[in-house]
C-alpha cells in the first residue's frame, strides 16, 4: 500500500504537468480532484486522460470544495496569490509542488538542474552523458518540445517528473528541469546533484524583485547535505554568492576563469578539474550547438554528470552527438539562401541578446509577445549590432518600438501576426541573411505556449519552403 492510498488529493491546473499528477496518484490509490479554468475545448484531451485514470474533473479554479482534501498541488502556471490557494492556506490544506511530490515517491536519484537561462539544454545534454554513461536516464520536468534522443544509451522522456519518478526503478536516474515557480512550494526536496546556471531578470511580473527571484531559485540547494553536489556558475553574480553558503560539494563552471574545483576553458579546450585531478574532456570545436551562452550550458552539463559519476570520456561522446533541442536556435529551414531559425523558446531579454550574439549574418529578427516586467535597452543594443531590420508582433510589440525609438534604431516596425511577419522577413531578405523568431516575451497573448509559437512559425516556413520547391 502507498503512502497516498485513500488520501484526497486537489490538483490545480490540468496542463502536462497536471496530467501527469492525476494519473501518478490515480495509480498510488489516490482520490484525486482536479481543477482548471479552461473550457472543455481549451483543455484538449487533458481533461479525457485524467478521467480515464480515475480522477473527477471540474472547469472551474474559483470555487474549489477543500473539504477533506489532505493535499492541494497546484501546476507551476498558478500563484501563490491564486484565491484557491490561499484559502488552502488559511484552512490549513497542505500545500506542495509536483517536484516535492515525484522526490517523496521516487526510487532512484534525482538531478535537478534551473536558471533563468539554459536549463532544458543542460537538462537534456546531461542526460545524454549519463546515457552514454551507460546509465538508464530519464529526462523529465520542464523540459519543453522535444528532446533528441542521444546516439547510444538508454534515455527516455521528456515526461513530468512525477511521471519519471513513477516509472524510473532503482538503477536509474532522473535529471530534471525544475522552475522557480515548482519550487516555491517545496519541503524536503533534496537532489543528489542540484545546479543553478545563472540568474538574471525574469518573471518579475510574478515576483516582486529579481531579489526574491533569486532566493526562489536557491531553494534548490535548501535540503543538501555534504554528500550531495551543488554546481553554480562562477561568472554570474547571484549564483557565484552561494558558493560559500550551501551544503553541498561545490563544483564551479566558468568561461573566463580557471577554477580550482570544476570545469572551465582554456585556450581552445574545455578542462575538468575535480580533487585535484584535471583533464581535457574535448576541443571547443567538439561542440555542435551555436553561442558562448550554449559553451556555458556544456560546462554546466559537464560538471553535473561527473559529479554524478559519470566518466570524462561519455562526456566527450555526448558533447561531439549533442545537436541541440526544439525552439532553441533551431535551423527550421534553408530558402534561397536565407536560413529561417526558430528559437521560440527565448521568453526574456538575456537570452534574446545571447541568441542574437550567437549568430554572426544579418537578421531580420521577429520579437514580441506577451512582456514580463523586462528592460528592453540591452535588447535594443543587440538590434543595432546585429538586426537589420526587426519585425515586433503581439501585446507589447508597441513597449518594445518605443524602447527601440528612444534607444535610436528605426529600422523596425509591427505586424498584426506571426504570419504577416514571416511574409514581410521573406520580403527583406537576402541570399546570407537569417531569419528569427526571437521573441524575448512570453507566447500567451497570441499562443497556447512558446512551443506552440514555435511550431507555427515552422508550418508557415515550411510552406514557403514547399512552394519554392515548386517553382523550381
Amino acid at each position: 500500500m502507498s503512502d497516498y492510498e485513500g488520501k484526497h488529493v486537489a490538483i490545480i491546473g490540468l496542463g502536462r504537468t497536471g496530467v501527469g499528477l492525476a494519473q501518478t496518484l490515480c495509480s498510488l490509490g489516490a482520490v484525486v480532484s482536479a481543477y482548471d479554468a479552461k473550457s472543455a475545448e481549451e483543455l484538449g484531451n487533458s481533461a479525457e486522460k485524467v478521467q480515464a485514470a480515475g480522477a473527477s474533473v471540474y472547469l472551474e479554479t474559483d470555487d474549489v470544495d477543500f473539504e477533506g482534501v489532505d493535499l492541494l498541488i497546484p501546476s507551476p502556471g498558478v500563484p501563490r496569490s491564486h484565491p484557491a490557494l490561499v484559502r488552502a492556506q488559511s484552512l490549513g490544506v497542505e500545500i506542495i509542488s509536483e517536484i516535492e511530490l515525484a522526490y517523496r515517491i521516487a526510487k532512484c536519484p534525482i538531478i535537478a538542474i534551473t536558471g533563468t537561462n539554459g536549463k532544458t539544454t543542460t537538462t537534456v545534454l546531461t542526460g545524454h552523458i549519463l546515457a552514454a554513461d551507460g546509465r538508464k536516464t530519464f529526462i523529465a520536468g520542464n523540459v519543453a518540445g522535444t528532446a533528441v534522443k542521444p546516439k547510444s544509451g538508454h534515455c527516455e522522456g521528456p515526461m513530468p517528473l512525477v511521471s519519471a519518478a513513477a516509472r524510473a526503478d532503482f538503477s536509474s536516474v532522473i535529471v530534471a528541469e525544475v522552475s522557480t515557480f515548482q519550487l516555491e512550494w517545496i519541503k524536503s526536496f533534496k537532489p543528489k546533484v542540484a545546479a543553478l546556471l545563472n540568474v538574471s531578470c525574469d518573471h518579475l511580473d510574478r515576483h516582486a524583485n529579481i531579489e526574491e527571484y533569486a532566493a526562489l531559485k536557491a531553494r534548490i540547494f535548501e535540503n543538501q547535505t555534504r554528500d550531495d553536489y551543488a554546481v553554480l556558475n562562477a561568472e554570474n553574480h547571484f549564483t557565484a554568492r552561494l558558493a560559500s553558503s550551501v551544503q553541498g560539494h561545490v563544483l564551479l563552471f566558468a568561461k573566463f576563469s580557471d577554477l580550482p574545483e570544476g570545469a572551465f576553458v582554456r585556450g581552445e579546450n574545455i578542462v575538468l578539474r575535480l580533487q585535484g585531478r584535471e583533464e581535457v574532456v574535448c576541443p571547443r570545436s567538439d561542440i555542435q550547438v551555436p553561442g558562448e551562452h550554449n559553451l556555458e550550458n556544456v560546462l554546466a552539463a559537464v560538471c553535473v554528470a561527473v559529479a554524478f559519476g559519470a566518466s570524462v570520456d561519455a562526456a566527450a561522446r555526448a558533447i561531439r552527438d549533442f545537436k541541440g533541442v526544439e525552439h532553441r536556435l533551431e535551423t527550421v529551414a534553408i530558402i534561397d539562401g536565407v536560413r529561417y531559425i526558430n528559437n521560440s523558446m527565448c521568453t526574456n531579454v538575456e537570452a534574446a541578446v545571447r541568441s542574437t550574439e550567437a549568430i554572426d549574418a544579418p537578421q531580420i529578427i521577429i520579437a514580441g509577445g506577451k512582456d514580463k516586467g523586462s528592460d528592453f535597452g540591452p535588447l535594443v543594443e543587440a538590434f543595432k549590432r546585429r538586426a537589420k531590420h526587426v519585425i515586433l508582433i503581439g501585446s507589447d510589440a508597441k513597449a518594445i518600438f518605443s524602447a527601440a525609438e528612444r534607444g535610436g534604431f528605426e529600422s523596425v516596425s509591427i505586424a498584426s501576426s506571426l504570419e504577416e511577419a514571416v511574409e514581410r522577413a521573406r520580403s527583406i531578405a537576402r541570399p546570407g541573411d537569417v531569419v528569427i523568431l526571437n521573441p524575448a516575451c512570453a507566447s500567451f497573448d497570441m499562443f497556447k505556449s512558446f512551443e506552440h509559437r514555435g511550431r507555427v512559425f515552422k508550418e508557415i516556413v515550411l510552406r514557403y519552403q514547399n512552394s519554392a520547391v515548386s517553382n523550381h
